[in-house]
């Protein structure tokens, strides 16, 4: 029994000594003149476990201990994180001094080499153009207000009476609205394998790099796979048709034909996944926590409701949603902004330097 006790005792401090050689090593690796305060991690790991575990909380601890600007190791990727609203500013204004857009490997790797966050110069350019064309206020105007305003009303019309999971259903109004936006009428039957393996998609893009069975990793690349060989099918199948198609996928299809923009099918593919991607998580979150404060103040739902109740009189029960109705709406947007003041989902942006560099004669070589 006590050679038992013995052997546990020693792997007990072989594994403590281990585990403080590694957070010390990886320290000295990453210790450079002129960077910031804050610790690196373990390596490898870094400090991703406590970020997604903590989220905002790990940001504001980190600041209390080492002040607005700190370096850490999060997703895979050495990183200085600045809290200063003046060096933010500078740093949002300056892309062309070598501050470009910079996103964690993982998110690279499954959102794609071409998404739009991805490329830079000429090709951010045109991808850029061709994505504007696609949003444009006419085609807001048009086609895409009243597809959200059928979608939307068919989306709520079986609520009625029911116990509703409002994160799950907030989740899919997003992703259904979208993907009805990019394909139209053909969303309906790609619709359940598609938000299948989006789902993984999102949560492969929020792990580490670690590409080993059984990880988020490894099955959000795989879901992209999938995800690509269903757009792929659906781009084939459209070009064999040669029908016109009043959606954002058409749009994308006709753009190339006209020369308008020449993007490939990877390019198109790789935008469609970034639209979906960026605006899902934040419409699904800011919409279920607007219900829950409006839940909480009986008087804004009250006045919420006595300024959709005037614009209802105005129509007939058929006539959608229009854009004058929208101009109109002006203490709903009071309430979506405060929303997203106090439920934000954006936390920060991530840029990269392209060489070494001195900010605010605090850090360099970043």
């Amino acid at each position: 029994m006590a050679m038992l006790l013995g052997i546990i005792g020693g792997v007990v401090l072989v594994l403590c000594f281990c585990s403080v050689f590694l957070l010390k090593w990886n320290e000295v690796r990453y210790r450079r003149k002129g960077l910031p305060p804050g610790t690196m991690g373990w390596p490898l790991f870094g400090e991703t476990t406590e970020f997604l575990k903590q989220g905002p909380n790990f940001m504001k601890h980190q600041r209390t201990r080492y002040g607005s600007f700190f370096k850490s190791h999060i997703l895979g990727c050495p990183t200085i994180v600045s809290m200063d609203p003046e060096l933010n500013r500078y740093i949002l204004m300056n892309e062309s001094k070598g501050l470009v857009p910079g996103y964690p490997q993982s998110m690279l790797d499954i959102l794609g080499k071409c998404n739009i966050a991805a490329v830079h110069g000429s090709t951010h350019k045109y991808m850029r153009g061709a994505l504007l064309s696609i949003i444009s206020p006419t085609l807001i105007k048009d086609q895409h207000l009243p597809k959200i305003d059928e979608f939307m009303r068919s989306f709520l019309s079986h609520w009625d009476n029911r116990i509703i999971n409002l994160q799950d259903k907030t989740k899919e109004m997003a992703f259904l609205s979208s993907l009805k936006q990019i394909a139209g009428m053909e969303s309906s039957s790609i619709s359940h394998p598609f938000m299948t393996e989006f789902f993984k998609l999102v949560l492969g893009t929020l792990s580490l790099p670690i590409d080993l069975p059984g990880t988020n990793y490894r099955r959000g690349l795989q879901a992209r796979k999938n995800i690509v060989s269903i757009l792929s099918q659906l781009l084939d199948e459209r070009r064999v048709s040669q029908e016109t198609h009043q959606d954002m996928l058409g749009s994308l299809m006709m753009g190339r034909r006209e020369n308008r923009y020449k993007l490939t099918d990877e390019e198109i593919i790789d935008l469609i996944i970034t639209i979906m991607y960026s605006g899902y998580e934040t419409v699904s979150t800011t919409s279920m926590m607007a219900v829950k404060y409006l839940h909480d103040h009986p008087k804004v739902l009250e006045e919420m409701r006595k300024e959709h109740f005037a614009i209802r009189e105005r129509k007939k029960p058929e006539d959608p949603i229009d854009c004058n109705d929208l101009k109109s709406m002006r203490f709903t947007r009071a309430v979506i902004f405060e929303t997203s003041r106090l439920a934000t989902i954006v936390n920060g942006v991530l840029r990269k330097t392209t060489h070494d560099m001195e900010l605010n004669g605090e850090m360099r070589g970043i």
